[in-house]
C-alpha cells in the first residue's frame, strides 16, 4: 500500500460526508466494538485539543498535523505514521497545511480498556515474557512510530471496509483491532527493552544480546556470536525473540537498521551514504528492503520531511 491509497479512501470518504465544520470535523463510522472515526480539517489551526477517554489510536491519511503531549513534547505526525494517546490523555494539536482544496485528514479507533485487557491477557499466555521483564501490559506514555507497510494496509482495511459499507465491516473491525493492539503492544515492549538496554545492557541475557546488535548494526552477525552475547542455547535465543519481539533476531537486526537509516535520511544523510553506512551492499538492495519495511521509498520518505 502506498500514501496514495490512503488518499483516495479519505477522498471517497470527504465525498460521501460533506463537512458540518472546517476543523476537525468528526464522522463516526462504527462505536459497538471500538469507535472508528474519521477526522478531516479544512483550515489552518492551532492548539486544539483532543481528549482521549480510552485509548485512542491515530493514523494520518493525508496531511501534516503537530501533536502536543501533556508534557509538552511536539512532534510531526504524517501519513504513514501511527501516534498513540493513553486513556485520560490528551493532545494539541497544530494544522500547519490544511486548507479546502488539501484538508488534513486522520483516522481514529478508540479502544476500550477491556480489549487491551483481553489482548495483554492473550499475549502473557501465549507469548510469555522472562520475569525479569515482566508481563504484557500497555503502557501510559504516548507512542509515536513510523509504523510498517503491514500495519498500514491494516489501517487501511479497517477504514476502506467502512466508507465503502462492506456487510463484514464489523469482522473487518473485530479482528482488527484486536491485531493492531498485539502490534502496538510488541512495538511498546520492544521500546522498554530498548531502554533497559540503554540503562543496563547486562540486565539480561536478551537485553545483552539487544545491546551486542546496536553496537554492530552494520556488520554481518551469526547466530553464535548472539548466543555466545547472551550465554544461553540457539532455540532459546530463538524463543526469547519470539516471545519478546516477535521476529527472528537477523529480522530484528534488519529493523534496527532501516529505522537507524531512517533517522539519518530524516536529519539530511544522503540515501547513499546512509545505506553504505548501515552496512547495505548497495542503494539498489537499501531500497528494496526499506521498501518492504515502511511501504515507501527512501527517496519518498525523504521528500515527506
Amino acid at each position: 500500500m502506498t500514501n496514495t491509497q490512503s488518499s483516495n479512501i479519505a477522498a471517497v470518504h470527504r465525498h460521501k460526508h460533506r463537512p458540518k465544520k472546517l476543523i476537525e470535523n468528526r464522522t463516526i463510522y462504527a462505536s459497538r466494538l471500538a469507535e472508528l472515526a474519521v477526522y478531516d480539517t479544512y483550515e489552518q489551526a492551532k492548539r486544539v485539543r483532543l481528549n482521549a477517554g480510552e485509548l485512542l489510536y491515530c493514523g494520518m491519511m493525508t496531511g501534516r498535523k503537530v501533536m502536543h503531549s501533556s508534557d509538552n513534547t511536539a512532534t510531526t505526525f504524517l501519513p504513514h505514521e501511527s501516534f498513540v494517546v493513553a486513556p485520560g490523555e490528551y493532545v494539541d494539536i497544530d494544522f500547519p497545511e490544511a486548507s479546502i482544496a488539501h484538508p488534513t485528514t486522520c483516522m481514529t479507533l478508540e479502544i476500550p480498556r477491556e480489549t487491551l485487557r483481553k489482548v495483554c491477557d492473550q499475549l502473557n499466555t501465549v507469548s510469555r515474557r522472562s520475569n525479569s521483564i515482566g508481563e504484557w501490559h500497555a503502557e501510559s506514555q504516548p507512542l509515536h512510530l513510523v509504523h510498517t507497510d503491514a500495519t498500514q494496509q491494516l489501517l487501511e482495511r479497517i477504514v476502506s471496509s467502512h466508507v465503502a459499507h462492506e456487510d463484514d465491516c464489523d469482522l473487518v473491525l473485530d479482528f482488527g483491532v484486536n491485531e493492531l493492539v498485539a502490534r502496538m503492544l510488541r512495538q511498546q515492549g520492544r521500546d522498554f527493552l530498548l531502554r533497559c538496554v540503554q540503562e543496563n545492557p547486562t540486565q539480561t541475557g536478551l537485553t545483552h544480546v539487544l545491546s551486542y546488535i546496536e553496537e554492530n548494526l552494520s556488520n554481518h552477525i551469526n547466530i553464535e556470536e548472539l548466543t555466545k552475547a547472551g550465554c544461553m542455547s540457539r532455540s532459546k535465543l530463538y524463543e526469547q525473540f519470539r516471545t519478546s519481539l516477535g521476529c527472528s533476531p537477523m529480522e530484528y537486526q534488519q529493523q534496527r537498521r532501516l529505522e537507524k537509516a531512517s533517522r539519518l535520511i530524516r536529519s539530511g544523510t544522503s540515501i547513499t551514504s546512509a545505506s553504505y553506512e548501515l552496512g547495505f551492499a548497495n542503494p539498489s538492495h537499501f531500497s528494496r528492503r526499506f521498501q518492504q519495511l515502511y511501504g515507501m521509498t527512501p527517496r519518498e520518505y525523504a521528500s515527506r520531511n
